[in-house]
């Protein structure tokens, strides 16, 4: 539909709430606000909202153009006694003007000290021009948003208490693991992660311990207890043997891309509740950059100080509380973004250095050998990290317990005038997932590879936790983010002390997004179109007769893999092969993004290739020397794309859910390459053939991937 002009356009506003419980507990869903038309922050006039399905409440309604932002909430009340209110917990929701999103969140009622109502909510936005309006009015009155598509809706919502028959889906045999295809393991699961990460390049090129004499000294001086603060940064050197300049301190810029962040210079121990957090389904106004516009080069420019381009993550916390997790998926999300990341183990330095036999009293805090071996290999990290970000490096992630003050003053001494440092500590009280972390970690670890009897390993690493335990110091000092309960999938709190610039913000804004809960993600190319038949680029060609068949299968599909997952969604891109992909897909809400559309293929949009190579051969030839950063005239290039991506990359670590992505080869190329931690060159060679599901199944183990083919492709193409 024509977004409207800026004068005289109105916006169409659609808020669903889903809750199978709400009908049983006799409330009704109202709204209210700070406008007057919705009560002016009066319970007593809130707007009720219609229920349009046996789950489903909606409310409705246009507004003018250019009307100041409204505040909202929603508000439950007992059909019976409608002055008894139940607000919803969190802050207001905010409404804008002059956008076109849909935004999908939680809504959660208390309705006493022990019970908590969940809902989904969906608030759906778009511009109308008047005559837009006029020509949809009959269309808006039976809730129904035209797309496009004709017979198809921009969000349609079916989950009734049992799903009716199906009479689009062409059967599949029950067993789907017969249309199983072999892949090429990619993706790291079943493997230690710590094993995944560095090799610690300072021993397995010397076999021994540091030379460096100033390292040994501050470990030295950490045992006795004396370390002089000043030692470290009095007796640091420049690469070329010189004593390097104090450098002044310089602001740091933060670049606000759009996507929904906030921006994160907050005040000591500030609070942050997970639930409280707005997620924005599509980026806006994405920084503009002459060729390649990944966030590397974007932050590259808008950094201060020499130090600040640098930046180490320092992983604080007890053993079993998630560590190694968190530093494996920001390495994961920072390479895909563009920044040149490593993840650095110190239990891999241990083992390499002392072996993997170690006993817990290794660690106990009392054992002064123990302590200075632990010490010793921590700073052999720490070196090759630095050595590392002279060559290039950009974000150095430290994973270790790093429990107390000694050696977190260790590290930051090391990287004194070299580079910026903020701790991420883990925190988890939930003795449930303790005791499944540390029974995974047992087996997994390569402590306890030779341990015949398994319980007799978990209880000397709950030996060797309790010698931690003894003596942690949580993080007080510098700039820290604290993860509190994150994993527990129970909300949890996110605490930031001294947090600014453009980088820092992006991985405090992942974080807050990521948990442990498994679920699959099935990721698919649209079936074929018609101009995947004739061998042309973009476009927004229907379906091919073969495409139609895959989109019965793939609701065949759908149906008996996500049978039991009634909270399942269906994504598409805005461009109709897609949502006829997913139309025969019944019994699931289904959300448009714009992010998901194909790359623009910009004024070569509808050709072929060969018609490029005769008409633009420069541009082909540009292309094929450099697929990856080249930009289509007046479209995209792939690093276009994946900056695009990114609100989607944060709503699928959000998600508790399985989700369904039928999308475009660029576009599932580039999430692909995130899930598997492909190098960004390799993005534009990822083969997603047509008519293949690649299932993508996220947990504490890490990433696996399964691949589904339902049919082979007439007319396979090579693709943009």
């Amino acid at each position: 539909m024509a977004t409207a002009a800026s004068s005289g356009g109105h916006q169409y506003v659609s808020v669903k709430l889903e809750s199978p419980r709400l009908a049983a507990l006799d409330l009704a869903p109202h709204l209210f606000g700070s406008h007057p038309i919705a009560g002016s922050w009066d319970p007593s006039k809130a707007m009720p909202m219609e229920r349009v399905a046996d789950a489903i409440w909606e409310l409705s309604c246009v507004l003018p153009s250019r009307h100041e932002t409204m505040d909202f909430k929603l508000v439950l009340k007992q059909k019976a006694d409608s002055s008894q209110c139940i607000v919803e917990e969190g802050p207001n929701r905010p409404l804008g003007c002059g956008s076109n999103e849909v935004e999908m969140t939680d809504a959660v009622f208390k309705l006493n000290e022990k019970d908590a109502l969940e809902c989904k909510v969906w608030v759906e936005t778009e511009m109308l021009s008047p005559f837009d309006l006029a020509a949809s009015w009959k269309a808006h009155q039976e809730n129904l948003q035209p797309s496009r598509v004709r017979g198809t809706y921009d969000v349609v919502m079916d989950v009734t208490e049992s799903r009716p028959k199906n009479d689009f889906a062409s059967g599949l045999e029950l067993d789907l693991e017969k249309y199983v295809v072999p892949t090429t393991p990619s993706m790291g699961s079943g493997v230690y992660a710590a094993n995944l990460t560095e090799n610690p390049r300072s021993l397995l090129n010397t076999g021994m311990s540091s030379n460096n004499d100033t390292t040994l000294g501050i470990l030295h001086n950490l045992v006795k207890g004396d370390a002089s603060p000043d030692h470290y940064a009095n007796t640091k050197k420049d690469v070329d043997g010189r004593h390097a300049p104090q450098q002044e301190g310089h602001r740091v810029v933060f670049v606000d891309r759009g996507v929904g962040s906030p921006r994160f210079a907050r005040p000591k121990n500030e609070t942050i509740s997970t639930s409280n957090i707005k997620q924005d389904c599509e980026g806006k106004g994405m920084p503009a950059a002459e060729g390649a516009v990944a966030a590397a080069a974007v932050a590259d420019q808008m950094y201060g100080p020499k130090e600040d381009r640098k930046l180490v993550i320092v992983l604080v916390g007890l053993p079993a509380r998630g560590k190694t997790f968190t530093a494996a998926k920001l390495t994961r999300y920072l390479r895909w973004l563009g920044h040149e990341t490593k993840h650095f183990n110190v239990g891999k330095y241990r083992r390499l250095k002392h072996g993997t036999n170690q006993t817990a009293d290794f660690f106990r805090g009392d054992n002064k050998e123990g302590v200075e071996a632990r010490n010793e290999v921590a700073a052999l990290a720490m070196e090759d990290m630095l050595s590392w970000m002279e060559e290039g490096g950009q974000v150095g992630i430290c994973d270790a317990t790093n429990s107390t003050r000694n050696r977190r003053n260790m590290l930051m001494k090391m990287a004194e005038g070299k580079c910026k440092i903020i701790f991420v500590e883990t925190i988890c009280n939930d003795q449930d997932v303790l005791e499944r972390n540390i029974r995974l970690k047992v087996q997994q670890s390569p402590d306890y590879a030779e341990q015949t009897d398994f319980e007799a390993g978990v209880r000397d690493f709950k030996e060797r936790l309790a010698y931690y335990e003894k003596v942690y110091e949580p993080v007080e000092e510098g700039s820290y983010i604290k993860m509190i309960d994150m994993v527990s999938g129970n909300g949890g709190q996110l605490q930031i002390n001294n947090i600014s610039g453009y980088l820092p913000g992006r991985i405090v804004f992942f974080l807050v997004n990521c948990h442990l809960t498994p679920r699959p993600i099935l990721l698919t190319r649209h079936g074929e179109s018609l101009d995947n038949v004739g061998g042309r680029i973009g476009g927004d060609s229907s379906l091919s007769e073969a495409g139609q068949i895959y989109s019965r299968k793939l609701a065949s599909f759908v149906e008996k893999r996500l049978k039991s997952e009634r909270t399942a969604s269906i994504w598409t891109s805005t461009l109709q092969r897609t949502i006829l992909t997913a139309h025969p897909i019944i019994g699931f809400p289904k959300i448009q993004w714009r992010a998901l559309d194909e790359i623009n293929a910009g004024v070569c949009d509808g050709m072929t290739y060969d018609e490029v190579k005769k008409n633009k051969p420069e541009d082909y030839e540009s292309r094929r020397k450099d697929k990856l950063r080249y930009r289509y005239p007046r479209g995209e290039s792939y690093l276009d794309v994946i900056q695009r991506l990114e609100p989607v990359i944060i709503e699928l670590e959000r998600q508790r859910s399985p989700v369904v992505v039928i999308a475009h080869q660029a576009v599932l190329r580039s999430l692909y390459a995130y899930f598997a931690d492909k190098p960004l060159e390799e993005v534009p060679k990822i083969e997603i053939p047509l008519h293949t599901i690649i299932e993508i199944k996220m947990g504490v183990t890490g990433v696996e991937e399964k691949r589904y083919k339902l049919m082979d492709a007439v007319n396979p193409t090579a693709g943009i």
